[in-house]
Formats: structure tokens, C-alpha cells, sequence
């Protein structure tokens, strides 16, 4: 059996590296990901979409995206391979852009996002194992919130509307498209060349041998139902807001192209400082408190969309960055809470099934969902759904178990996993 005294743990330097590499690369990918959203009002204008086939479009995304991190999660752990998963998969949703681009319907724009969030379900997952792997345990939730949430958000939520908007407005988003393909070609090769493959034995590393959880036995753990729950909620009121918040920031507000790409940016900003803020406040205080608190600054976003009229589009971007904090537990609840409440050598596995139920549940249903609430009763219902999804996620915290380590420690608690 390989321990940790036969392995090596590579430099706080290669552990910073790797984390930061992946962090880039899953925002590249979501910068993919976001750029129908942010140029949906040319799309829809150009396609002549209802809201109804918006929220499809989102739905057929994250539908492919979650059966990808349901297969490609477990089939990592089995097959130990880390790198050449990334690697490709990263090339392949470059290619699936430049199909979005030059799609010239409906169906066919559909058709390339389905092979869009097939290419890129797997790479999170995979991302959080290989960090995992590397990680320092004591540094394990930082490190993972900065993976997922930081250059998705600085990138995909940040630089996408202040890049992708002008160049619609300057030239067509079909030119948007095939410029968000360029970086990922960039990264993938960054990846091959300077990060190994993770080696086995450091996951558990401060914690006794012990034989493999079951998948079995992990989905009956209290923490990974919770957190299954959560991001089937949290996960629709992500892909809902992005999928309708443009169009109602223009459409309900009469903002401009331009001002609303600006207060779409602020979620980006929010969530990249978030990327490090909220994990690391858990890191600290724990997780539970961290997911409570989180939870009702989440009700802010849509609330100042429905209630706020002052008419200053800054105002509003200020408010919209504290209500987007929510995004900050994301990978608290994908990754690092179940990991720490049932085996860490899961990490893939649990990762992948978390993300993907709660991509099919949420990520797939709600868009559709809300845009036939759009087209029934406004586009204002969509905000009192964002309301509801939030407002569960806090009623669903409260049940949560405390997995933090150095907390539990610092309370004379045994860690959860034994």
C-alpha cells in the first residue's frame, strides 16, 4: 500500500502554481460557458428567441455538463489519471466555442452548447482531485475555493461581459464566440508542461489508514445529502441568474448593452475576491456558520433588482456584489465538505455526482423553468424565484454538521472521518 512516507509532497511554490494553473483554466472554461449569456440580447435579437428557448439553451448546457462530471468524476478515481483529463478536455470545449459561433439557428446553437458542457462537466472535478492530491490539508479549502471560484469568476464573470459585449456591439457575437476558444489552446499547454501527475497517498495525509468508503455509504452521509441539496438549489439560482439577468437588467431596468455588461461584471469581481474571502472565513469560523451567513447575503442580489430604483447603475452593481458572496461556498459544497465529512480519496467521485445532480436537477430544469415563468407572468418572476432558491439553501444550512478540521479541533471534536 503506497503511504505518504513513499510519496513526496512537491514545493508551497508547486502547490500555489497548481492551484492558480487550474483556477485559470476552469475560468477560461467558464468564460466559455458564459459567453451565450452575457450576448444573449444580439442572439436572441438575431435568432429570434423566446425566453423560453434562453432558458433551454442554459438547460441543454447543464444537462450535458452534469452526465459529464457523473461519468468522468468516478471514472478518474478508477483510473487514477488526473492530467490527460484536463488536458482534453480543455482542447475539446475550445473547438465546441467556434461551433457556437457558427451556428445560424436555434437547434444548431443548441446542438453546440450540449457538446460545449460535455466537454467541459469533467474538468472540475478532476481539478479538485488533483488539488486534493497536492494541497496541504490544513490549506485544503482555501486552495479549493481559489480553483473553482476565482479565475471562473474573474475571468468568466468578470472579464467576460466587458470583453464579449463590445465586440458584439463592434463587430457580431459570432466574433465573441470564436474569441473566447483562443486562451483554453494556451492553457491546456501550460498544463502538460509544467504539472505532473498527482501522485497517490498524500489525500489522507495526518489521518490513519483506513479502508475506502463506498459510494454507498457516502451518499447516505447527512453532510453530502445536504450539500446535494444545496447545489441543486444554488445551482439553479446561479445558471437562472445568468441566463436572465442580462435580459432583465436591459429589458425591465432599460439599462444599455454597455451599463449592463458593467453591473454583470461586479458578480465577477464579488466572486473572485470571494474565491479566497468565504473559504478561507470557513477555514476559520467553519463551514456551517460560513454557509448560514452566506446564504441570506444571497437574497440581496435579487431584491435590489425588484425594490431598487434609485436609478444609479453603480448603486446597483455595489448591491449585486454583496448579494453575489453566495457564490463564494461553492466549492465548499461540491468539494470540500463532503471530501472532509466522508474520504478524501473520493474527492472526484463525490465531486462529480454533487455537481452533476445538482446540474440536472437545477442546472437543467431551472432556466427552462424560469423562462416559461418569464414568458407566463414578466421577467420579474424570475427574481422571486431566485428569492425561493436562496431562502431553501438557508433553511438546508442549519442541518449541516460542522466539517472544518481546525475548527472541530478547536472545539475538542473528533474529526468526521476516522
Amino acid at each position: 500500500m503506497i503511504t505518504t512516507s513513499t510519496v513526496r509532497r512537491r514545493s508551497d511554490g508547486y502547490q500555489t502554481w497548481l492551484t492558480l494553473l487550474l483556477s485559470l483554466n476552469f475560468g477560461i472554461l467558464f468564460f466559455d460557458r458564459q459567453a451565450a449569456n452575457f450576448m444573449m440580447p444580439f442572439i436572441q435579437k438575431d435568432l429570434m428567441l423566446s425566453n423560453t428557448q434562453v432558458g433551454l439553451l442554459s438547460s441543454g448546457l447543464s444537462l450535458t455538463w452534469a452526465l459529464s462530471g457523473l461519468t468522468v468524476g468516478p471514472l478518474s478515481d478508477k483510473l487514477g489519471s488526473r492530467k490527460p483529463i484536463v488536458i482534453g478536455a480543455t482542447v475539446l470545449f475550445c473547438l465546441c466555442s467556434m461551433l457556437s459561433g457558427i451556428a445560424g439557428s436555434f437547434l444548431l446553437l443548441l446542438g453546440a452548447r450540449l457538446l460545449m458542457g460535455a466537454a467541459e462537466g469533467g474538468v472540475m472535478p478532476v481539478s479538485h482531485a488533483m488539488i486534493v492530491s497536492e494541497v496541504k490539508p490544513k490549506w485544503r479549502g482555501t486552495a479549493m475555493g481559489v480553483g473553482q471560484n476565482l479565475g471562473s469568476n474573474l475571468l468568466g464573470s468578470t472579464a467576460a461581459p466587458l470583453i464579449l459585449v463590445p465586440i458584439a456591439i463592434a463587430y457580431t457575437w459570432r466574433e465573441g464566440f470564436f474569441f473566447a476558444a483562443i486562451p483554453g489552446l494556451i492553457s491546456a499547454g501550460l498544463i502538460w508542461f509544467t504539472l505532473r501527475e498527482p501522485p497517490k497517498g498524500l489525500e489522507n495525509e495526518g489521518q490513519p489508514e483506513r479502508e475506502k468508503v463506498t459510494i454507498k455509504q457516502a451518499l447516505a452521509n447527512r453532510n453530502v445529502l445536504i450539500c446535494t441539496l444545496i447545489a441543486i438549489l444554488l445551482v439553479s439560482y446561479l445558471v437562472v441568474t445568468w441566463a436572465f439577468m442580462p435580459l432583465y437588467l436591459t429589458q425591465s431596468l432599460g439599462f444599455d448593452e454597455t451599463v449592463m455588461g458593467w453591473i454583470m461584471a461586479a458578480l465577477g469581481i464579488s466572486a473572485g475576491v470571494n474565491a479566497f474571502l468565504v473559504p478561507w472565513i470557513s477555514d476559520n469560523i467553519g463551514r456551517k456558520p460560513t454557509f448560514i451567513a452566506v446564504c441570506v447575503m444571497g437574497l440581496i442580489l435579487p431584491l435590489a433588482a425588484l425594490y431598487y430604483d434609485g436609478g444609479s447603475w453603480l448603486f446597483m452593481a455595489i448591491l449585486f456584489y454583496f448579494g453575489w458572496s453566495l457564490n463564494g461556498i461553492f466549492p465548499l459544497f461540491m468539494a470540500t465538505v463532503p471530501a472532509e465529512s466522508v474520504d478524501p480519496r473520493l474527492t472526484a467521485t463525490l465531486t462529480g455526482i454533487v455537481m452533476g445532480i445538482g446540474e440536472v436537477l437545477g442546472g437543467v430544469f431551472s432556466p427552462t423553468l424560469a423562462g416559461a415563468l418569464a414568458d407566463s407572468y414578466g421577467i420579474s418572476a424570475v427574481m422571486w424565484f431566485l428569492i425561493v432558491l436562496t431562502s431553501a439553501s438557508f433553511v438546508l444550512a442549519l442541518f449541516m454538521v460542522e466539517s472544518a478540521p481546525t475548527v472541530r479541533h478547536k472545539r475538542g471534536l473528533h474529526p468526521l472521518i476516522a
